[in-house]
């Protein structure tokens, strides 16, 4: 499944349905697809995301200790570089105070 954010003040953003439901967590949002945020709460939402990306990426990895096999495998993309286009939405929405929508795209289930 894919999720895709919408608002008129920005380009859709569409990302993984399990990253999207995560992001819709940390914003405080129920995990319900589809979905939407009226424009008076989008400034709210917009904080708790980054509150709680912040939040996350401050915690420590588990497993920090490496070996030479660490070395050839690829870093994962950071949830901070995930929300990144989802964070751009919501601060134009906010700018231009409008509604964020969300559905789901493709495979319904999980």
């Amino acid at each position: 499944m894919l999720i895709t954010f919408s608002c008129k003040a920005y380009a859709d953003i569409t990302m993984f349905g399990d990253v999207g439901l995560q992001m819709l967590k940390m914003m405080g949002q129920s995990d319900n697809v589809p979905g939407a945020i009226l424009a008076a709460d989008v400034a709210t939402a917009l904080a708790q995301l980054k509150a709680a990306i912040d939040l996350a990426e401050k915690a420590p990895e588990l497993g920090d200790a490496k070996d030479e096999a660490d070395d050839l495998i690829e870093a994962p993309v950071s949830l901070g570089h995930r929300a990144f286009p989802l964070i751009e939405l919501l601060t134009a929405a906010a700018k231009e105070e409008c509604n964020v929508m969300w559905e789901a795209i493709g495979n319904q289930h999980p």
